[in-house]
């Protein structure tokens, strides 16, 4: 019988700053990483929660969200397979800023921040690439406050719909199960009704074409100025 167990080398190799790393280096890393499995809307960790692990993506998709008192929900970035999560609270040895949630079945791999830790201070190289990953993940929240104070809700969405497209060529954006109009509102940082009306607008000036299973994009130079790049 073959033996099915997810290997975590694969997945690890994904991730820059992993392969400067030695023999050695290697056979510390490996031995700090398990596999945890999740189950949908399940909570990885809750904000405020100390950082043990560093959590990579195996298979599934997990949301990192802030909850209001009064269980709001703002939504702050999705994460698939091949993707690390909680980046900056595992290096910079401080609580998770946000709570981490299973959009469905999904593993993760969990490595200890104690060898990650040790790993950077014997891996010169691999610090300077943490470093690199670290300043985009700024760069992400300065442009996700941008977007809040100064763009529309249409224009928001215009450009979630843009960054979902690798590249120049794809014109289709599939949809998950739980991409839901309330999904997209938590991470636009509105509600429901807001979104379903600026779908109905970028559908009937012909950007896009909406189903269940996909997004269309019919017009992505109409998409890139109603984003106001």
């Amino acid at each position: 019988m073959l033996d099915d167990t997810p290997d975590p080398l694969a997945d690890l190799r994904k991730i820059p700053w992993f392969n400067v790393l030695d023999q050695t280096g290697w056979a510390d890393l490996l031995a700090a990483t398990q596999l945890r499995s999740y189950s949908p809307g399940e909570v990885v960790f809750l904000e405020g929660d100390p950082p043990e692990n560093l959590y990579l993506v195996h298979r599934g998709w997990v949301k990192a969200v802030k909850l209001s008192s009064e269980g709001r929900e703002q939504i702050l970035d999705f994460m698939g397979p091949g993707q690390p999560i909680n980046i900056a609270p595992v290096f910079a040895e401080q609580p998770h800023p946000a709570t981490l949630i299973a959009q469905e079945a999904c593993d993760l791999w969990a490595i200890r921040q104690s060898i990650l830790l040790a790993l950077l201070d014997r891996y010169p190289a691999m610090a300077r690439l943490v470093i690199r990953a670290l300043a985009g993940r700024l760069l992400h929240t300065i442009s996700l406050i941008e977007d809040l104070s100064l763009r529309s809700v249409t224009a928001r969405l215009a450009k979630l719909f843009l960054m979902q497209l690798p590249d120049d060529q794809q014109t289709v954006i599939p949809r998950h199960r739980w991409a839901t109009q309330a999904e997209m509102a938590a991470r636009l940082g509105t509600v429901p009704d807001v979104v379903n009306r600026a779908l109905s607008s970028l559908g009937d000036e012909g950007l896009i074409q909406v189903d269940r299973r996909q997004i269309a994009i019919l017009d992505r130079a109409g998409l890139v100025t109603k984003a106001q790049f």
